[in-house]
């Protein structure tokens, strides 16, 4: 089960479009987040984090984006319960094989 959010989805957006238009009115990169994070009282890192993962998603930075890793998170949950499931039709053949076993007295 996912941790509940701190912050709600709108004032990650507002803040990462906020960053982005600060770097662009100044020209450069530096100071552009903790301004912004001041500003709206969110933590810097939360901050840089959502940044570099906005990052990502627009192709500017290399690495998975959100897309993506929520995909490989769905298909791991998945192979997770097929493999549980498989477990399960394991241990019972295994049982109803031994039910069915002629050699066995019963």
């Amino acid at each position: 089960m996912a941790a509940k959010k701190k912050y709600p989805d709108e004032l990650r957006e507002r803040a990462t479009r906020m960053v982005f238009e600060v770097r662009e009115q100044t020209g450069t990169r530096t100071g552009s987040i903790s301004k912004v994070a001041d500003q709206l009282g969110v933590h810097r890192e939360a901050l840089r984090t959502w940044v570099r993962q906005a990052e990502v998603d627009g192709g500017q930075r290399p690495g998975t984006n959100t897309a993506d890793a929520q995909r490989i998170a769905e298909l791991e949950r998945e192979n997770r319960e097929l493999r549980r499931a498989n477990e399960i039709l394991k241990a019972a053949s295994a049982f109803f094989a031994r039910e069915l076993d002629p050699r066995l007295p019963r």
